[in-house]
């Protein structure tokens, strides 16, 4: 093994360990058995370390989800998503709370990862027409209230006392981005899904029949039906 990965692994190990949740250069040094100057050669500082570290225990999870067989229904991989993302997080709470912590300088490559595989799923539904949200703003506010959600419970857990909070909130972002069939109106709710539809594959049109510019002009006139919201 590489004075890379030894650091890395050495300093996964201890940070899952950590009461507060630190760990010392000093420490992960001696687990590792190389000197402290390999760390800074290697990794700068501390921050990029602790980056690389939870770059190590995300990819884990990521991989499994990279790995893992789509289903038939884009909405079962949704809900399945988040729960796994909350299951993540109660496991591995320093590592979940490092990703988002203002100490942390180099942001982890992770946090991109995870919300493209987001977006994945929510272009399958946008192209079902099921999605009333442009894939994008859909993704931003799942992955929000996800991280909300997985923070609240490791960081106040007895404010948050309910045992299915995760899946109410999960329910609730999900009713908000999706439509319906069984009770929409025959107005704005339709025209928006097929905006969001139509705006999830504007990519594979081009270069035909659109040019660029009409292309780009397309994609702001959809934006423009779905930041209108329904109909009052």
């Amino acid at each position: 093994m590489d004075a890379r990965s030894a650091l890395i692994e050495a300093a996964a190990a201890l940070l899952a360990q950590s009461p507060g949740g630190d760990v010392s250069t000093r420490a992960v040094c001696k687990a590792a058995g190389v000197q402290q100057p390999v760390l800074y050669r290697v990794f700068g500082d501390k921050d990029g370390l602790l980056a690389a570290t939870v770059d190590y225990v995300w990819d884990q999870y990521l991989g499994s989800k990279r790995a893992a067989e789509r289903s038939e229904d884009p909405l079962q991989d949704l809900r399945a998503g988040w729960d796994s993302h909350t299951a993540f997080a109660l496991a591995h709470p320093n590592a979940y709370k490092l990703m988002f912590s203002p100490a942390l300088r180099t942001e982890p490559e992770a946090a991109e990862q995870a919300m493209r595989l987001l977006r994945e799923v929510l272009e399958r539904l946008a192209a079902q027409g099921r999605l009333c949200v442009a894939p994008d703003v859909a993704a931003r506010m799942v992955m929000s209230a996800n991280n909300g959600v997985a923070l609240a419970l490791l960081l106040r857990p007895t404010l948050f006392p309910e045992p299915n909070l995760s899946g109410m909130v999960r329910d609730a972002i999900h009713s908000a981005i999706l439509l319906d069939s069984s009770t929409y109106s025959a107005g704005a709710d339709v025209r928006r899904a097929a905006a969001a539809t139509l705006l999830s594959s504007l990519d594979e049109l081009t270069p035909e029949p659109f040019t660029s510019a009409e292309s780009a002009l397309l994609g702001q006139w959809l934006a423009q039906i779905l930041g209108s919201g329904p109909a009052g």
